[in-house]
């Protein structure tokens, strides 16, 4: 799940070098259309969780693009601090506007997939957890598909790359961004579908805390590596459950702050990334 999160972080970091922190809410997003659809849609079956999830992914996907094309491409030439503070301002507007909408109050998450549990001895594993893996590991397929294998991921790298001389080549920067945007916040949504229904209660603000620890797992992969960004969730996800088992369960928020303070003395570039030399 962490890994979902994170990955649109460093999407849209990889095309356009600034961090997009309204992404943890539109991951809020996703949970809430994924609870409004499920009520009415699912019926605990897989074909039903599939739909649920399918709907949340595009509305937040449109969501994604709306964000970009009204609060961010405006932007574009301006400075990254405008811009971060813009990202900040789109972020508390939708934990805002989610209150007013959908209520402060916390909501139970309706049961999407059907839900089992399997005993191997001492060991017993919840469906949950399977599916959870199941759908985490295919999205990242898919989505190194797209990225190495089509021609918009091709224009994604380009822009990455180089987006003058990517447009110059003909590639329509604009839509690219888009596109990268949309892509990111469809992951986001499935990764909040996936939360909510590991953790089956939602609440307008349930996004902070995972959106944090989503970033730091971006930033300890290195931020831009899509690689990197999916094993940085699995290591703070790990992690995380070692120190939620031991006796120092009450330090679980606050390890992915130090993890990112270890990670920015002494790996800045992160454990995938590589450190780029900047003409000045």
């Amino acid at each position: 799940m962490y890994a979902l999160i994170a990955i649109g972080y460093t999407l849209v970091y990889g095309v356009l070098r600034f961090i997009n922190f309204a992404h943890c809410d539109v991951f809020m997003v996703g949970a809430f259309v994924g609870y409004y659809t499920g009520r009415n849609f699912s019926s605990s079956t897989i074909g039903g969780g599939i739909l649920v999830m399918i709907i949340a992914m595009l509305a937040c996907a449109a969501l994604g693009i709306v964000i970009e094309l009204l609060a961010y491409r405006p932007l574009r030439n301006r400075s990254r601090l405008t811009v971060l503070i813009t990202a900040i301002g789109v972020s508390l507007f939708l934990e805002n506007a989610g209150q007013m909408v959908f209520g402060p109050d916390p909501k139970p998450f309706p049961e999407i997939f059907p839900t089992r549990e399997f005993a191997l001895g001492q060991l017993v594993i919840s469906s949950k957890d399977i599916a959870v893996f199941v759908i985490t590991v295919s999205f990242l397929l898919a989505l190194k598909l797209i990225v190495q294998h089509t021609k918009m991921g091709t224009a994604m790298r380009a822009v990455s790359f180089n987006p003058e001389a990517a447009s110059l080549m003909g590639v329509n920067v604009n839509v690219v961004i888009s596109f990268t945007f949309g892509l990111g916040s469809a992951l986001a949504a499935a990764g909040g579908i996936l939360w909510a229904y590991k953790f089956p209660k939602i609440d307008p603000l349930m996004g902070v805390a995972p959106g944090v620890t989503a970033f730091v797992a971006a930033v300890l992969g290195g931020i831009g590596n899509i690689p990197g960004a999916a094993l940085g969730g699995l290591l703070i996800g790990i992690i995380e459950t070692f120190v939620k088992g031991s006796r120092f369960s009450t330090w679980t928020d606050a390890i992915a702050f130090l993890i990112l303070i270890l990670i920015l003395f002494f790996k800045p570039a992160g454990l995938l990334g590589k450190l780029q030399p900047e003409k000045v």
